[in-house]
């Protein structure tokens, strides 16, 4: 399934899960398969449940009794579980961020390179695109997204172009917004900027951090003493997520700690984040910015 996604440090996120050839997995991620493939390797009599929430997924579902492919957004990771009678599992993956194949598919609106419709929905049910908050939300909520999204401090005169452009006529395809932002592209960074403004879209469109927030909280829960979890994440805002979660078993001194004062339901098994080799990226360029985080669950 190499041309819908090539899995990123395929070999290194197994190897962290310590799959016992008895146990029962999560891939949260399922996409091309890959990394499920590599952990049905592992297993004799055990498990693995695959979430997706993208429709496309399904096509790549693997002809097997130990495995169980669910079309769901992983927020709903405990829920799902319970449904099919599990409580717990011994270990979950989660690769995070946009498969090779939404980049390659013009139609899902996921790129810039193209004059593609703005899209960026991963899950087809949801109503609203991307399109849609371009030309529907209102400067400061513009302003909100690029600031926590694409880490631009100062989005004024970004929002202004923007909606410059949407009153004159609306944003339909990837063109229109490149049209937009012409006069701050200019120099050797433009490419580079354009990627943050889409990715930033992109994350407010699918809901991705608080749908990372929400599986995360859970994680402690359905996950055994002993077990792994394992993240892939490409961007900072992600990363930090994670990290913050693993060490703390909450995202930030505001929030309630769901575990009261007790230890950290976690603990980090690399103390630094792991990133793929110089071979990996020439082979795979898209896995340049991946970084991965190992945690266990501590025993009781």
């Amino acid at each position: 399934m190499t041309s819908y996604h090539i899995p990123v440090m395929l070999e290194e996120s197994v190897e962290g899960l310590c799959v016992k050839p008895s146990g029962v997995y999560v891939d949260l991620t399922f996409g091309g398969g890959g990394h499920a493939r590599a952990i049905l390797e592992r297993l004799n009599d055990g498990m693995l449940i695959a979430f997706d929430k993208d429709e496309a997924a399904r096509a790549n579902r693997i002809d097997d009794d130990r495995f169980i492919f669910l079309q769901q957004d992983f927020r709903f990771l405990k829920y799902n579980l319970k449904y099919l009678g599990i409580d717990e599992v011994d270990g979950i993956l989660a690769d995070l961020g946009v498969s090779s194949h939404h980049f390659d598919d013009g139609a899902r609106g996921f790129t810039y390179r193209e004059d593609v419709p703005l899209d960026m929905r991963m899950n087809r049910a949801l109503v609203v695109t991307a399109a849609d908050l371009l030309n529907e939300r209102s400067p400061e909520e513009l302003g909100r997204i690029f600031r926590e999204y694409a880490d631009i401090r100062h989005p004024r005169r970004l929002v202004e172009l923007l909606v410059r452009h949407r009153e004159a006529r609306p944003f339909r395809t990837a063109g229109d917004v490149k049209e937009a932002l012409r006069p701050l592209l200019r120099g050797g960074n433009a490419n580079s900027f354009l990627s943050r403004i889409f990715q930033a879209l992109r994350i407010e469109v699918n809901g991705e951090m608080e749908a990372l927030r929400e599986m995360l909280r859970q994680v402690p829960r359905v996950l055994r003493p002993g077990g792994r979890l394992v993240v892939i994440a490409y961007h900072s805002l992600e990363d930090r997520l994670v990290k913050q979660f693993i060490r703390t078993g909450h995202f930030g001194e505001k929030e309630e700690n769901p575990f009261g004062n007790e230890e950290p339901p976690l603990r980090p098994v690399n103390k630094k984040v792991i990133t793929p080799s110089d071979e990996e990226v020439r082979n795979n360029p898209r896995a340049r910015s991946a970084r991965m985080r190992i945690a266990e669950k501590k025993e009781a």
